[in-house]
């Protein structure tokens, strides 16, 4: 049998850990676990083997904890918003549930009052009916996280605790402000200085993370940003209105945006003026919606790997849940960028 070299986890070792080390899908160490007979002999004995040099339990990840049987997540799902290209929950949600079935989890999703963020939490911690939570969102002022931890209910964030550097929850966040210094440089490399921001109102803490990359990149390369950002709401009409007023007042000859809802504005914004995206001005989204592969000529746009995330809040979720728990420090993943069209 070949010796398959030692690897000690900070965290206790995951079902994801084992994949990695023996070389595998995580699917396939939940058949290892749970269902031997599908594999052949020798896959079998090489994820055994790695189980053994990992000290993995299955008791506690792919059953959950042996005290509780719900194997349930709960996670709470907003309204979709109209008039808007953003569908990134929904490539995160069906990222979760595949993930989490790979571990031995369910996720149930659930809805409450639109004006009331803390309505639905407590019908199912009063009936037991989950192990934990995923909340999404994590903005200063959101009593969601607050809220769980004065009862104790295990739960991770898809997003940084805003404001709270102190907080004790674990969390999983993209690095906005990498991914729109990557779109600015994106830009600057292709000749353009008078690159435009678009993004939404101050009080939104991951719309001025993400500025902040864009003002980095400009300021990198000693351009300025003064008269070059705009903040608006998050509709394709604020961006077509902001993007007429930038190019007018601003000469701009590019545009990063914020979403890829605002970025459709500015589109709309160049048809109306019959300037050709990509050849006459420049534009970069945020999210890599399915609108950005669909239009024409292509939105490049900034992606988020929602997959990673959701590999990364199940492996928290079963750190959280393990005996002892276990809250390891937050990640913070990096995007990248889908290049289209547009730029």
């Amino acid at each position: 049998m070949t010796r398959i070299p030692a690897r000690v986890p900070s965290a206790p070792p995951t079902l994801a850990d084992v994949a990695e080390l023996a070389g595998v899908s995580r699917q396939t160490v939940s058949n290892a676990v749970n269902n031997p007979d599908l594999l052949r002999a020798d896959t079998l004995e090489r994820v055994q083997e790695a189980i053994d040099e990992l000290g993995y339990s299955p008791n506690r990840a792919a059953r959950n904890l042996r005290t509780r049987s719900s194997h349930l997540i709960g996670m709470r799902m907003n309204p979709a918003q109209e008039g808007t290209a953003n569908a990134t929950m929904d490539r995160f949600v069906h990222s979760l549930v595949e993930t989490s079935r790979e571990a031995g989890y369910h996720v149930l999703l659930f809805t409450g009052e639109h004006e009331d963020p803390l309505s639905g939490y407590d019908d199912l911690l009063r009936s037991t009916a989950v192990d934990a939570f995923v909340i999404t969102d994590t903005y200063l002022g959101n009593p969601q996280a607050t809220w769980l931890e004065t009862r104790r209910a295990p739960f991770v964030a898809f997003g940084r605790p805003w404001g709270l550097p102190d907080a004790g929850h674990p969390w999983v966040d993209v690095d906005g402000a990498a991914g729109a210094d990557l779109a600015t440089t994106h830009l600057l490399d292709r000749g353009h200085q008078r690159i435009a921001w678009i993004g939404w109102r101050k009080d939104s803490f991951i719309g001025e993370d993400r500025r902040a990359g864009w003002s980095r990149a400009l300021k990198a390369r000693g351009l300025p940003t003064t008269g070059l950002a705009s903040r608006v709401e998050d509709t394709v009409a604020s961006g077509r209105e902001a993007s007429a007023v930038l190019l007018d007042d601003a000469h701009a000859t590019a545009f990063v945006c914020a979403s890829d809802t605002l970025a459709m504005g500015v589109l709309h914004t160049l048809a109306e003026r019959g300037l050709v995206p990509g050849r006459e001005i420049s534009v970069v989204g945020f999210d890599d919606s399915q609108v950005a592969q669909v239009v024409p000529p292509g939105l490049t746009s900034v992606r988020q790997p929602l997959e990673q995330v959701a590999i990364e809040v199940v492996k928290a979720l079963e750190g959280l849940l393990g005996h002892p728990p276990y809250v390891g420090p937050g990640v913070l993943l990096t995007p990248t960028l889908a290049m289209r069209g547009s730029s």
